[in-house]
């Protein structure tokens, strides 16, 4: 259902009412209110704005990339994942079942293996190797889901393979987000979220941090999936939501490793060669203070 400049404009103001209940810096509030005002008082539909592409809403007062690219999921799918995250409805597995070679079975194995729940971070899976990983994906199945999604996303204008994808966050950035929520959770100072799976008491028990480093925003939450569960994994298994004015959202998981050199270390999935590098940079650095201490 295509989404008029009413239920964007709604969406926008709750997703700035939630960020401030759960503490999110003053600024993003202010943002999502700003653009909620901007595409209640746009004199054309936003939908129209937006089948001229994210650069076309990008170009509004008060809609930077991110938002852009929640406005274009809104009007071209009728849902918003960031929204549905931040209250504790979201079934990654819907966002994935419709695209062509992807069944339920699959996308719930998807979401389960490479910890994603939008199209845009499976896309980006799809082209940096992650999603072959997925048993069960095979060449063919592969190919199609490759062409569907750079047909749906191309579409939306919100492709981010290729040259155009802006580097993500440095992983020194990532893991002192990490640490943050982790060592705020242990101590019971984020708000509490209560998520639609695996909580069928509702209870209000998954801590959310809204944080901010530099031109990037952090959303960021323990994994709540079956695996996760499974493997008494849901206190180490984190997921890292990020994105800025200039790049719609995307995420990473940060583990524990249990294998290799970098075993016993906070990594980012997907990004090893990087949190490899950082930990002999950081162990050389070690060994020359110790050199001239002594």
């Amino acid at each position: 259902m295509k989404a008029n400049n009413k239920v964007v404009a709604e969406a926008l103001r709750d997703a700035a009412a939630l960020f401030a209940q759960q503490d999110a810096d003053q600024f993003r509030v202010s943002a999502y209110r700003n653009a909620a005002k901007t595409i209640e008082e746009l004199p054309e539909d936003v939908a129209d704005v937006a089948a001229r592409g994210a650069e076309a809403l990008d170009a509004l007062p008060h809609i930077g990339k991110s938002i852009a690219g929640a406005i274009m999921q809104l009007t071209t799918t009728g849902r918003w994942p960031q929204l549905e995250r931040m209250r504790g409805r979201l079934d990654p597995e819907v966002s994935f079942q419709n695209i062509p070679g992807i069944g339920p079975a699959f996308a719930r194995l998807i979401h389960e293996h490479l910890h994603i729940d939008t199209l845009e971070a499976l896309e980006a899976a799809a082209h940096d190797g992650r999603l072959d990983t997925v048993p069960g994906i095979g060449e063919r199945r592969g190919k199609i889901i490759r062409q569907s999604l750079a047909s749906i996303l191309a579409r939306k204008g919100l492709l981010v393979s290729g040259a155009q994808k802006i580097p993500p966050p440095p992983i020194e950035m990532i893991l002192e987000v990490d640490r943050e929520y982790r060592e705020r959770a242990t101590v019971g100072d984020l708000k509490l979220i209560a998520p639609k799976r695996f909580n069928p008491k509702g209870e209000a028990w998954l801590p959310i941090l809204h944080t901010e480093r530099g031109p990037w925003h952090f959303t960021v939450l323990f994994s709540n999936t079956a695996r996760a569960h499974e493997l008494g994994k849901t206190a180490d298994w984190v997921i890292v939501f990020h994105s800025s004015d200039h790049q719609i959202e995307d995420q990473c998981t940060v583990v524990t490793e249990t294998n290799g050199p970098l075993k016993g270390q906070r990594i980012v999935r997907g990004r090893e060669a990087e949190c490899l590098a950082r930990l002999h940079h950081n162990k050389t650095d070690t060994e020359n203070l110790r050199r001239l201490v002594l």
